[in-house]
């Protein structure tokens, strides 16, 4: 039974060397990773080309549900697709095989539990940034003049057959 790695991180800020370990030491013999969001298969490439390479027996193998798909509908439409293939996924975090009697109800289980966590992840964000606002802590914007950007407007001469506007913060001909 062939197993297939993908790892896949939201950002590029983020390491995917150690998301690419993890699945890697569940014994992939082959391995794919990417940089995109999780939130849905839009963008995936890596793993589109996963979902049409994998047959009968193949394993795809991800560290955990939440580098598959951040909703339980995404992930468990995800599991039928392999299924339907004759494939199976293995998660190493909690080690999860959709292969047996139980795999499909704990990855259901699993997914929501993601499912409700992202959501408290996002609650927990916007709690903080109205706190940030209160407390004078959040960014606003506004325009900042310093000397240098004074001196460089001033040497901006006006012309007949050309006019700047300001739109959205760019200038642009008019």
């Amino acid at each position: 039974m062939p197993r297939i790695g993908h790892a896949r991180v939201s950002s590029s800020t983020q390491d995917l060397e150690i998301e690419k370990a993890k699945t890697e030491a569940t014994g992939c013999e082959v391995m794919r990773t990417e940089t995109s969001s999780g939130v849905s298969r839009e963008g995936r490439a890596e793993l589109l080309d996963i979902l049409d390479f994998l047959r009968e027996s193949d394993e795809l193998a991800v560290n955990c549900l939440g580098r598959l798909g951040r909703s339980t509908g995404d992930v468990l439409n995800l599991v039928h697709e392999l299924d339907g293939n004759g494939a199976s996924l293995r998660v190493p975090e909690p080690e999860v095989a959709t292969a047996g009697d139980l795999g499909l109800p704990v990855v259901t289980v699993l997914g929501m539990v993601a499912d409700v966590e992202l959501k408290f992840i996002r609650d927990r964000q916007r709690a903080g940034i109205e706190a940030a606002k209160r407390s004078g802590g959040w960014p606003q914007k506004r325009f900042v003049f310093t000397a240098r950007s004074v001196e460089r407007m001033s040497l901006i001469k006006p012309s007949e057959e050309m006019s700047f506007m300001s739109k959205n913060g760019t200038l642009f001909e008019s």
